[in-house]
């Protein structure tokens, strides 16, 4: 019964951005060819973005003819030459936009799924608040984390140096205490326009995939805004965290439809071609899924672009039926601490 008043909740929220127009859907397609990220010969597991200029392939537009002084224009002016091409002859329910979607830096959670082993986490550790040592309720950023974090701040300052990148124009952030602390340490401090500032909009929707782990209930509202005053909640953002329940998991169909309804619900209120978005792995994996891009994980301070062809359409589009929450699977007492013969939680029961 929680499980299911919970899933009605959380889908009759997300849903209510739709209200405005029933009839009308969006649909999404990823511009293939402009990043290393898009290739499937790309090794997400050894690729660094940092030192790949963000993988922006070097290529010519077919735009390059339009611009001028081309040979002295960077390769991000030119994209941004191409995507403004674009979307000038774009027909009006058509539109170009590039995201960045960041994962958060290492959390204290990540550092004990390592330390206990997945199966021991996720059958009894990630349930607690934490241990003798350290929290990962809410978790917060390591010391690796935050350097994490700051390394993507010093790339993001070389791009807007030296590269000439257009910024983003919105943040949006999970309410997560991870990503709240890598957003706010990533693009803090940058020489951003003056029209677009660092002023992150913290969206519930874009939360990691609802678990049992502690880690994923994120703070109340007011914490929230003690820690980072100055961030914006969208509207009707409650004090307590409204979707996380105790030993109950949301399954992978309905994290893509909120993902979906998230991203429509930015691009239906947000005319911004640069859009930062900091997530967490899963989140985003279920973002990319819903944008028509390939797998691509990334580690803990990892970043991908994407550009998108977002088309607005007449009908409700294709309807996708929520299933029901899972419960998770639990041991008492506590399992083994990193047992190499146990590859799931069936050898922790």
């Amino acid at each position: 019964m929680i499980a299911s008043t919970l899933l009605c909740g959380l889908l009759a929220a997300a849903s209510a951005v739709h209200a405005h127009s029933p009839t009308k859907h969006i649909e999404y397609s990823v511009l293939s060819g402009i990043f290393l990220q898009d290739d499937n010969a790309t090794d997400s597991s050894t690729f660094n973005f940092t030192s790949s200029n963000y993988g922006l392939i070097q290529r010519s537009y077919p735009s390059d003819s339009l611009g001028s002084s081309e040979t002295n224009t960077t390769q991000w002016q030119r994209l941004d030459h191409y995507i403004s091409t674009l979307n000038q002859k774009a027909p009006r329910n058509e539109r170009y936009t590039l995201f960045f979607l960041g994962r958060h830096g290492e959390g204290y959670h990540n550092l004990a799924e390592t330390y206990f082993g997945t199966p021991a986490w996720n059958c009894y550790w990630s349930e607690l608040d934490g241990n003798d040592t350290v929290t990962w309720a809410d978790a917060h950023l390591t010391a690796a984390g935050i350097a994490q974090a700051q390394s993507v701040n010093n790339f993001w300052a070389h791009l807007i140096k030296d590269e000439k990148i257009t910024p983003p124009e919105t943040y949006y952030t999970s309410p997560l205490h991870r990503c709240l602390d890598t957003a706010r340490l990533s693009f803090s401090g940058l020489d951003v326009p003056r029209k677009s500032p660092f002023i992150p909009t913290i969206k519930e929707l874009l939360r990691e995939g609802i678990s049992a782990h502690t880690c994923d209930r994120r703070s109340t509202k007011s914490y929230i805004h003690q820690n980072f005053p100055s961030f914006k909640f969208e509207k009707h953002f409650a004090e307590k965290d409204p979707y996380w329940t105790e030993l109950h998991a949301e399954p992978q169909t309905n994290q893509d439809i909120r993902s979906k309804q998230v991203l429509d619900d930015i691009l239906v209120n947000d005319s911004s071609t640069y859009i930062s978005i900091t997530s967490h792995s899963g989140e985003i994996g279920s973002l990319l899924r819903v944008l028509g891009h390939r797998v691509f994980k990334l580690n803990t301070g990892a970043s991908i672009p994407v550009l998108v062809k977002a088309t607005t359409l007449n009908g409700n589009g294709t309807t996708t039926v929520p299933l029901p929450y899972s419960t998770q699977p639990t041991c008492t007492p506590s399992p083994t601490i990193r047992d190499s013969s146990c590859n799931d939680c069936s050898c922790c029961l």
